[in-house]
């Protein structure tokens, strides 16, 4: 297995009882509190800052004359659907 290359470290003040949670996780999968910390980061990287990230570039699109206007998009769709019914 190759090693990942790392940041250097990073300081961050929790609240006492999220840092509590994250000892226990640790202590319960024999693993570091910096393991439970990035498996949690990944996660919510993964769900909810994908997200943000994805808002963003498409706030970026449409400032940059990409994005579609919803009634051309609504008379597409009605020309499609009205086509495969006929």
């Amino acid at each position: 297995m190759s090693e990942r290359e790392l940041s250097d470290p990073i300081t961050m003040r929790l609240p006492l009882d999220v840092l509590s949670e994250i000892e226990e996780i640790a202590e319960i999968c024999d693993r570091s509190r910096s393991w439970v910390f990035v498996r949690a980061l990944k996660s919510y990287l993964a769900a909810e800052g994908r997200e943000i990230i994805e808002l963003a570039q498409a706030r970026r699109d449409i400032e940059n004359g990409l994005g579609h206007d919803l009634d051309d998009v609504i008379d597409e769709v009605d020309a499609i659907v009205k086509g495969a019914a006929a």
